[in-house]
């Protein structure tokens, strides 16, 4: 409880927000069956859709980015989710009380995804995030995360100072971002978090559920206005 108060919460898309991952997987096994492949598991799959197309192409094909054939499998792949974006996505289970939640604190908050804006767009009306103050994509900035530009982005738009927001996510990027743009870091471990455990992030915090966060965030806040007092 030593972390500093929000002024503005940003958060990861894919697996922090919103469950991408049965769309995203679904793409990996149309382009399997289009090879007479088997399908992959959907477990199997779950752990990287945070990581985007290079990591659900080296799960399901064992291709690296290294690779010669990775930038068609690419290509094929982002046409494939394309055209298929929101069919079983959805928010995670109590996102929608988190985010009101915020609301009623009267604290701005925003999407900072390494998913490009083109896939984006489109897909933040989908999952009625529409309320979002500010939408920074994978694009927007010269760098994408682990890269501190998207999230310094975001504070800009909000007109907020780094160092007053927190920052929510489920992959190793996103607390290394966190940290590099000064922000607070928090480790949604509801999401699909990668190959390594949350524990071995060194986040400022962990928490297990959004309404877990949701708890945490008022009670820095109470916290606040009782020093004030």
């Amino acid at each position: 409880m030593s972390m500093r108060t929000p002024t503005a919460v940003l958060f990861d898309l894919d697996g922090t927000l919103a469950d991408t991952a049965p769309d995203l997987a679904a793409a990996v096994n149309v382009m399997r069956t289009r090879r007479s492949m088997p399908e992959a598991s959907y477990l199997s799959l779950r752990p990287f859709a945070s990581a985007g197309a290079r990591g659900l192409i080296g799960a399901g094909f064992g291709i690296k980015p290294e690779d010669s054939e990775f930038e068609a499998m690419r290509t094929e792949f982002l046409d494939q989710y394309e055209s298929a974006i929101a069919v079983h996505s959805k928010l995670f289970e109590h996102v929608p009380a988190l985010l009101h939640g915020l609301d009623s604190l009267k604290l701005p908050w925003g999407i900072v995804t390494n998913k490009a804006k083109r896939f984006t767009r489109p897909l933040v009306p989908l999952l009625d995030l529409e309320q979002a103050r500010c939408v920074v994509c994978g694009d927007t900035t010269p760098h994408a995360k682990p890269h501190p530009a998207p999230l310094l982005e975001a504070a800009r738009q909000l007109g907020v100072r780094s160092e007053e927001c927190w920052y929510i996510g489920d992959d190793l990027r996103d607390i290394q971002a966190a940290e590099a743009a000064g922000m607070t870091s928090i480790a949604a471990a509801w999401g699909y978090c990668g190959a390594t455990e949350p524990q071995h992030w060194k986040a400022d915090a962990i928490v297990d559920s959004p309404l877990e966060l949701l708890e945490l965030i008022r009670a820095k806040h109470l916290q606040a206005r009782v020093a004030q007092n």
